[in-house]
């Protein structure tokens, strides 16, 4: 009896042993490496030769950022644990955070980052954190080139900037970019390439999953950044998050971190953000949004019982600006804003993004909850101001 179960169970292990490798057969029947890669797709390229494609092809538009202010008192540190733009220096020659506690000295201020070209005639896209005040900006190619850039626009309020290569006199170099896709068609999970020049180190790739989506992290009124653990640090900063396209779906932007290094937590701009705002960048240098005119709460489960709401949708109007295109369009305080221009308003932070999208002097509906009853208000939006509320 122990002698006929012998040879079962030796089969059963010889099947257990060759079954992990038997994908890397050849056709021969003996093992090979090159075979290994029919294990993946795109739609799972980890050990393909995707990303060695995407790296030998995408580089080239990359480029390396360095920038120099005039001197200037230095701005405090971020504090411990909290969410950090990835420029600055650390051990490879950039600046370092000052002791807590003791106020730095004035001095020129530089910082290196990261940006891609979107078109051949050298127009880049970058973090306005990157480049914000320089006196003089460079960028250098893989090829290690360097020009000198201009700053054509930027935008604080986004953190995007855009650059342009200087050409010297005579030189029409047509160069190598980068096409941007669409970051409303992003997924979580779906797997990202990150490149950037982290604490100086140029052009470096690293590679992970989108981990979220429209995160809010405090950065900005218009926070929507796609989370990854694509490794990003001091230095990533404007850098391209690419699809398994290779296409720019997001703009590298901030870290969460306590140490200012990678813990596995990174933010990108969606792309999509910078496209709304190129075609005011490029021609007037900032972006015009729309206003409103209003001061919004979030509602509250306190606020919802109070109203009599059925649920906390919506953004709670607090107060009104005089004069403003909401209380010319017959907008009161109480009033539960639940739909502007077509669009639902989920909560507090939805509101501020669809009035930014519309043109100044275009008329939109707005949906409000006034005593319980649904009313449509029509009003026209005015070109926003840095002294209005937003």
């Amino acid at each position: 009896m122990t002698q006929k179960l012998k040879f079962p169970i030796a089969v059963a292990l010889f099947i257990l042993m060759v079954l992990p490798i038997s994908y890397g057969m050849g056709t021969s029947g003996f093992f090979t490496t090159e075979s290994a890669y029919g294990l993946s797709t795109k739609a799972n390229p980890v050990g393909t030769n995707l990303i060695v494609d995407i790296a030998k092809n995408k580089n080239p538009a990359v480029v390396f950022v360095t920038s120099k202010t005039k001197i200037q008192p230095a701005k405090g540190n971020v504090p411990f644990g909290q969410f950090s733009q990835p420029r600055g220096n650390g051990p490879f020659g950039q600046f370092s955070p000052s002791p807590r506690g003791r106020a730095p000295r004035p001095s020129p201020e530089g910082g290196t980052g990261t940006g891609f070209i979107i078109d051949h005639e050298g127009y880049i896209l970058t973090n306005n954190h990157v480049v914000e005040g320089a006196d003089i900006i460079k960028v250098t190619l893989q090829n290690e080139k360097e020009y000198e850039a201009q700053l054509i626009g930027s935008d604080p309020k986004t953190d995007i900037a855009l650059i342009k290569i200087v050409q010297d006199n005579g030189e029409q170099t047509s160069f190598p970019f980068l096409t941007m896709g669409d970051s409303k068609k992003l997924e979580v999970g779906e797997w990202v390439v990150a490149i950037g020049n982290p604490f100086g180190l140029s052009h470096t790739v690293t590679t992970g999953v989108v981990s979220a989506m429209g995160r809010n992290i405090g950065a900005g009124p218009y926070d929507e950044f796609i989370q990854t653990d694509a490794s990003i640090n001091p230095g990533n900063s404007g850098g391209p998050l690419l699809s398994m396209d290779g296409n720019v779906i997001g703009i590298n932007t901030a870290i969460y971190s306590g140490s200012g290094g990678n813990v596995g937590i990174g933010f990108a701009l969606p792309i999509n953000m910078a496209k709304d705002i190129l075609d005011d960048l490029k021609q007037k240098g900032k972006v015009t949004r729309g206003w409103l005119g209003v001061m919004i709460q979030r509602i509250t489960p306190e606020l919802q019982e109070s109203f009599k709401l059925n649920n906390s949708q919506g953004a709670l109007v607090n107060d009104i600006a005089p004069n403003g295109p909401a209380d010319r369009g017959g907008m009161k305080r109480g009033d539960v804003i639940t739909r502007f221009d077509g669009v639902e308003i989920a909560s507090m932070e939805t509101l501020p993004k669809q009035v930014a999208s519309i043109k100044p002097g275009e008329s939109v509906k707005v949906e409000v909850i006034r005593e319980g009853v649904t009313k449509t208000l029509d009003i026209k939006i005015e070109p926003m101001k840095e002294e209005k509320p937003a």
